[in-house]
């Protein structure tokens, strides 16, 4: 690498640490700010704080990853525009396409970083900001779908409760329906399921179970009955946040068992592992727009430039929620949700650079 390579490579990557550094303490003071009265209302223990607070710096971090890269070139690009260095640069010969090269290299390694830090890291600290945003300061909110449950949970049954009690890990209204070759075979009701942890058997309650026989159907009704199933209470009611908390091989597993069990929350779960690949791609395409857009000196200087790089971040980050939304909420496709910004702001980043070029 030249020198005008590790030049432009030190000052992205600095840029960008020291972005990450001045925001951080930004958001975790606001976000104290905004929490502590149920932090002290609940007695939180303070290692349990610290942790917390932890977790929320990577979770949001990784959330906002596409925001603070942008942010960055823009700024680092338009100081060396102000000081004349881009014409220096392009007017001693360089192309416009070799002086994008130290960005693009860059970009490699923030998008590297953005991977790891999604598809390993990000899902761990997930997993402890929900636990203790349910725990402390959600309480009474509830972190499951527990009502009008409706899982398939093998190829051949299909069981339903009318809402299930985490803390007593009790149902009501049960059914499960088994089936044999799309036939149903018998189907069992009970007023309640309970599940008792000690021995890993539920326990129901006014317990009928229906077999369907080709001359007359065979019913058996008993008070209470305890037996075993192939289920368990997690896979009765699993986190709203399921998918978040999973490594990228766990989820792609997780994803398969809820898609054999006709989970209706298959298209939250597909959009959470398409993300872990959009978004280090979105780290170049916003990398080329960011260049494209600071590296001309305008008469407003700075401003003019951030002005115009966050107006396009906030653009991307709206595209991104909005989509994100739609699949969530919907049928729309998932990877169409995941993939659109990156697909439009790509198509914008070939515009602007053949336009810098010029």
């Amino acid at each position: 690498m030249k020198i005008l390579d590790w030049y432009i490579l030190k000052r992205y990557l600095l840029t960008f640490s020291t972005m990450l550094l001045l925001f951080i303490p930004i958001m975790i003071t606001v976000h104290l700010a905004e929490k502590i009265g149920k932090i002290l209302e609940n007695e939180v223990p303070l290692s349990e704080v610290l942790i917390y607070f932890l977790d929320f710096t990577i979770y949001f971090t990784h959330l906002l990853f596409p925001l603070f890269l942008f942010i960055s070139v823009i700024w680092f690009t338009s100081k060396l525009a102000n000081n004349t260095e881009v014409i220096a640069f392009l007017s001693s010969g360089v192309s416009f396409t070799r002086f994008l090269r130290p960005y693009l290299i860059g970009a490699c390694l923030i998008a590297i970083f953005s991977m790891v830090l999604g598809m390993y890291l990000a899902p761990k600290a997930s997993e402890g900001f929900n636990d203790f945003t349910y725990k402390y300061l959600k309480k009474g909110r509830k972190a499951v779908d527990n009502i009008n449950v409706f899982r398939k949970i093998n190829d051949n049954d299909i069981i339903y409760v009318s809402s299930f009690d985490m803390k007593t890990n009790k149902g009501f209204n049960f059914t499960l329906e088994h089936f044999k070759d799309n036939k149903l075979v018998y189907k069992i009701t009970a007023d309640n399921i309970r599940y008792i942890e000690e021995d890993t058997t539920y326990r129901l309650t006014n317990y009928i179970k229906r077999k369907i026989l080709d001359d007359e159907d065979e019913l058996e009704s008993i008070r209470t009955k305890d037996t075993l199933f192939d289920f368990t209470v997690k896979d009765l009611t699993p986190p709203k946040y399921a998918a978040e908390v999973l490594s990228y091989g766990d989820l792609t597993k997780f994803i398969k068992e809820e898609e054999a069990r006709g989970s209706s929350e298959v298209g939250r779960f597909k959009l959470v592992l398409y993300r872990k690949w959009s978004l280090p791609v979105s780290v170049f395409i916003l990398t080329i727009i960011a260049v494209a857009v600071s590296s001309i000196k305008r008469r407003g200087g700075m401003g003019v430039n951030l002005a115009l790089g966050i107006c396009i971040a906030m653009v991307f980050v709206f595209f991104d929620k909005v989509f994100g939304v739609m699949a969530e909420q919907s049928d729309f496709s998932p990877a169409v949700a995941a993939w659109f910004p990156n697909t439009l702001f790509g198509i914008l980043a070939i515009y602007l650079l053949n336009n810098a070029k010029r």
